[in-house]
C-alpha cells in the first residue's frame, strides 16, 4: 500500500469518466439544446491521432469544437473518435482522454482544465494563453493561487 491517497489522480479518472458519460450520451442521442463542447487536446500524445497537416500546424495542442457538425462520434474506455469539418474538408481525429487539456460546455458556463504532472512541477508558472487552435484562441486561464490555511484555534472562545 502506498504513503497516501492520491485525490488528484482519483479526481482526474473521475472527471475523465464524466466527460466519456457526455459524450456517450451525444453519441446516443445527440447534442441536446444549446449544448457544444471546446475540447483542448496535446496534439503530441502518443496515442493522438490527426492528419499530418492537422499536426504540422498543431505541434503542441489544438482546441476542437463539437456543434453545428460533427459525424461518426465513437465513444470508448480510453478516448473518442469523431469527424469534424476543417474549412470544408472532413478529418477523422482521435482524442484519449488522457491528452484533453480542458473540456468547456459554455452554454452551461461548464468547464473542466486538466494539469499534467509536468505542469504541476514547473513552479506554478501560468500557462501562456493559447492563441493557435481552430476557435481562434481562447480567453487566459486566471493565475493559480496557492489556498489559504486556516486556523480554527482563533475562532474558538
Amino acid at each position: 500500500m502506498s504513503d497516501g491517497i492520491d485525490y488528484g489522480k482519483l479526481m482526474h479518472r473521475a472527471m475523465r469518466g464524466l466527460i466519456q458519460e457526455v459524450l456517450t450520451g451525444v453519441q446516443e442521442h445527440g447534442l441536446p439544446g444549446d449544448h457544444h463542447f471546446f475540447i483542448t487536446f496535446d496534439t503530441a500524445h502518443p496515442e493522438s491521432e490527426l492528419a499530418d497537416w492537422l499536426s504540422d500546424r498543431y505541434p503542441n495542442e489544438m482546441t476542437v469544437v463539437m456543434q453545428h457538425w460533427f459525424d461518426n462520434l465513437e465513444v470508448t474506455d480510453e478516448g473518442f473518435g469523431i469527424t469534424l469539418n476543417f474549412g470544408d474538408a472532413p478529418e477523422r481525429l482521435y482524442i484519449p482522454y488522457d491528452a484533453i487539456k480542458t473540456f468547456v460546455d459554455p452554454s452551461v458556463e461548464f468547464g473542466l482544465r486538466f494539469e499534467s504532472q509536468e505542469e504541476d512541477d514547473e513552479d506554478d508558472v501560468p500557462p501562456e494563453p493559447n492563441d493557435d487552435g481552430p476557435s481562434g484562441g481562447e480567453k487566459p486561464t486566471p493565475e493559480r493561487k496557492d489556498a489559504e490555511v486556516v486556523s480554527l484555534d482563533r475562532f474558538r472562545k
